[in-house]
């Protein structure tokens, strides 16, 4: 008959075993549900095209504006930086816009570049935590101090339909360093993720003034923004995740332009919401489109401009 030093251990070993079977560790492979306009919290070779599709009024009400917004990003994971999603991955983003007003011609603009780098990290808990650091090139279209008005409308109308999440691109004078961090839990299908980002703008084209009309479009030498956002996301099969985003943007330092129009126009609250297939292609590649719908919560992407937005997003991972 065992002692009961013997039946002791033995129940230690069935609670242990109990234990472990009840409270399993979180794997690392949990599905992770990409946000639709935040940082993906992970760094790999992958190549993201998306564009957002904006209908809008202009500030006078007249409705029928149309604007069309891509982006272009591709990373690659430098091998021996992490295994899995962590580690290092250089990146180059690429954005353009066309815009059809209510009234008036419009424009097109390739925007300025963005060169940047991720790394990525696991901690403890299904908790994965990424920075990020890059830099816009000032290199896109319609800068200076003589730009045509339709491309300059163009890249205001641009900063909308991408949710002024991605402001700084569009500001072609200037050159901006941009941190940032992303804080995620993945775990059961879940995906909760936390970011915020600083955009530090300078200006290296022009002088602010049209030497033509003696105005002063830019005038700032400096601006500085802000930009955060929550995103959650759930696999529903492994096939198919549905996420919504609620993003906030506030200018810090704000443009002239910005500090004289109403105060509605220093900040603003986002949200987008769809549906996302994960796809596998074979060879370890996976595509995973999907389809979103997003609007302002508040002005002045309500009134006046009264934006709805759709955003398709195809990103293929290697």
């Amino acid at each position: 008959m065992p002692s009961p030093i013997h039946r002791g251990a033995a129940a230690c070993a069935l609670l242990a075993a109990a234990a472990t079977v009840s409270a399993p560790a979180v794997a690392d492979d949990d599905p992770y549900s990409l946000p639709w306009q935040l940082r993906p919290a992970a760094a790999g070779t992958a190549v993201r095209a998306d564009a957002a599709f904006a209908g809008y009024d202009n500030a006078k009400g007249a409705s029928g504006g149309f604007t069309v917004a891509p982006t272009l990003v591709g990373s690659y994971k430098i091998p021996g930086t992490g295994d899995g999603w962590t580690g290092l991955a250089p990146l180059l983003k690429l954005a353009a816009v066309n815009d059809s007003p209510p009234t008036g011609s419009g424009g097109f603009a390739i925007v300025n570049p963005l060169v940047g780098a991720t790394y990525a990290m696991s901690l403890p808990a299904g908790v994965r935590a990424s920075f990020f650091l890059g830099a816009t090139i000032p290199i896109g279209m319609g800068g200076g101090d003589t730009p045509s008005a339709g491309v300059t409308d163009a890249r205001s109308a641009g900063q909308y339909a991408r949710s002024q999440m991605d402001d700084s691109l569009f500001a072609v004078d200037d050159f901006a360093l941009i941190p940032g961090v992303d804080v995620a839990w993945v775990a059961s299908g879940f995906t909760v993720q936390a970011e915020a980002t600083l955009f530090q703008l300078w200006r290296v084209r022009g002088s602010g003034i049209n030497p033509a009309t003696k105005s002063a479009p830019d005038p700032d030498a400096t601006k500085t923004n802000f930009t955060s956002g929550v995103h959650v996301g759930y696999f529903v099969i492994p096939l198919l995740s549905f996420g919504v985003d609620l993003r906030y943007q506030r200018w810090l330092a704000a443009p002239l332009a910005i500090q004289k129009a109403a105060s509605s126009f220093i900040d603003n609250w986002t949200m987008a919401i769809g549906p996302r297939l994960h796809v596998p292609l074979g060879a370890g590649i996976k595509i995973h489109p999907g389809l979103a719908y997003a609007q302002g919560i508040d002005n002045p992407m309500n009134s006046p401009f009264n934006y709805r937005i759709v955003q398709l997003d195809v990103p293929v991972t290697f």
